[in-house]
Parts: structure tokens; sequence; C-alpha cells
């Protein structure tokens, strides 16, 4: 492992996944990485070791891995940190209306479609129907105390973990990052030359629900 990422998800980490990938740094773990291969989301409940979890990756980012960045760097000490940041308002607008809001949805009675469609989900891909079990288990509860429909408290939580990541590192081993900076803070953190291409921005807020009803449909009808 030589870079993990510290920040929350929705503060750019697909972002800086890909280009984590163009410098070299690849393969990225991230969440989409769990989403693509449901087995993973039974190595995060049984608590697999590292090596195991990230076995054939140089760097990960992005929940759940960023929400034991600690553990990750103490237990690769030669690894680089980057924390991931972003107006703490606007963070917040968008992990409320896609992350939170899925994990909300979770807590109530859906209609009938949804119940049907959840119960051909556990089984045809049983893995993946742990999804929000995980979700709980590594960043609803332990981050936010399961709070996240609470603004004040998500925002206060958001703050002093950019607090606790920035006093627990030395400077020369972390990089405070926006994606909207672009390469050059990045690769020179990393020590590797600037690309002669654009910094990848990727943005999936407004296809994330469609995103997520097409990989359901999936699932129920391939079974993986």
């Amino acid at each position: 492992m030589k870079v993990i990422g510290a920040g929350f998800g929705r503060t750019g980490t697909r972002s800086l996944q890909a280009a984590l990938e163009r410098l070299g740094f690849g393969p990225c773990y991230h969440m989409s990485t769990v989403i693509a291969e449901p087995f993973r989301i039974r190595q995060w409940l049984d608590g697999v070791p590292w090596e195991e979890m990230f076995a054939g990756f140089q760097s990960a980012v992005d929940w759940p891995a960023s929400a034991y960045w600690k553990e990750l760097a103490a237990h690769y000490p030669e690894a680089k940190v980057v924390l991931t940041v972003r107006d703490p308002a606007r963070w917040y607008e968008s992990v409320s209306t896609t992350i939170f809001a899925s994990a909300l949805a979770e807590r109530t009675r859906l209609p009938l479609r949804r119940r049907v469609l959840r119960w051909l989900v556990a089984r045809r891909a049983p893995d993946f129907a742990l999804y929000p079990r995980m979700a709980r288990a590594t960043v609803m509860d332990p981050i936010f105390g399961g709070r996240i429909d609470d603004r004040e408290h998500v925002l206060k939580v958001f703050d002093q973990h950019i607090a606790d990541v920035k006093a627990a590192l030395p400077k020369e081993r972390l990089l405070v990052f926006d994606a909207g900076q672009g390469w050059e803070p990045l690769c020179e953190f990393l020590g590797v030359p600037v690309p002669e291409e654009p910094f990848p921005h990727a943005n999936e807020r407004t296809a994330f629900a469609a995103k997520r009803s097409r990989r359901r449909l999936r699932l129920i009808v391939r079974g993986k």
C-alpha cells in the first residue's frame, strides 16, 4: 500500500482514485470496488487481515477504507496519506442526497416494489444483500453514531475528522487536498511528473440513484 485516502466519501474520492491510477498508484481500492465485487462486503464484516483485504492494490480511498485511515497508516508506515476535503456545506448537500439518503431508506418501510427487489437481490446475490449492514458497521455507526439525519452533528463530525487527521500525521506524510487544485500538489507530494492531460473530475451525484437501480437489476439477472 503506497497511498491511503483519509477523506470522507463525496469529497472527490472518485476523482482521486482515477488520478492515482493514472499516476501509477493503481489499482486503487474504492467503494465502487466493493460494489463491483460483492464478496468484498463479507471481508469487511468478517474483519479479514489488511493484506488479504487489499491484495493487489497499491492505494485505497473512499469509505469503507478511509474509515480506517488511522489503522491503515499505522499498518503501512511507508504509505503516504491524502486527506480529500471539500466545502462542508456543499459536501453535506451531496452526501445527504446520495449515500445518506440510501442508508436512511433502509430504515423505513419500503414500498412493495422495493421490498420485492430487495428480496430478489438477497436470493440471487446474498453477498451484495449484506451491503447495508456493512455500511452501518463501517461508516454510519462508528463515524456518525447512526445520526446521519442530524445535519449539525454530521458537520461537526466532518470538521473534527479533518482536525484529527491533521493532528495525527506529520506534514511530510500528509497532503490535504481539494480535487479542484488539480495535478500539481498531488504530483509534488507523491514525487511524480505532472501528466499532460486534465485532472479527472468524476461527479456521480446525478447518476447515483440510477446506477444503484441498474446494479440491483444486474444482480437479479446475473446473480453476482
